[in-house]
């Protein structure tokens, strides 16, 4: 699969309380970086507490994702029971993980 890295402007929807941070409405359409690896599941990043945290777009669970600067089999290992389909390799995973920290590397840098 050519995979294709996606960017799109996403407000850190974030809401505080006083001192007290709930987590953002976490669904498909909330992301600022996409890599699709199929038909029904991407990786994403978007914005999350500050930072950018990255995982699966479609989750079995709710809320499984890491922040970027982790390292990417580390991400996936955290990850990887999202999946949800077979034919989504290890290494596509990996490679679209490394494709999102490199651009929001490149952008902090800039």
């Amino acid at each position: 699969m050519n995979l294709v890295l996606e960017i799109r402007g996403q407000a850190n929807e974030t809401a505080r309380i006083g001192s007290l941070a709930l987590t953002p409405p976490i669904r498909e359409d909330y992301w600022t970086y996409r890599v699709q690896l199929g038909e029904r599941q991407a990786i994403v990043g978007f914005p999350k507490f500050g930072i950018l945290g990255i995982g699966f777009a479609v989750e079995k669970d709710w809320n499984a994702n890491l922040p970027y600067d982790c390292a990417a089999e580390e991400i996936y290992e955290h990850i990887a029971h999202n999946k949800g389909d077979d034919d989504i390799s290890r290494e596509d995973c990996l490679t679209a993980i490394r494709m999102i920290q490199d651009a929001v590397k490149a952008e902090r840098t800039s």
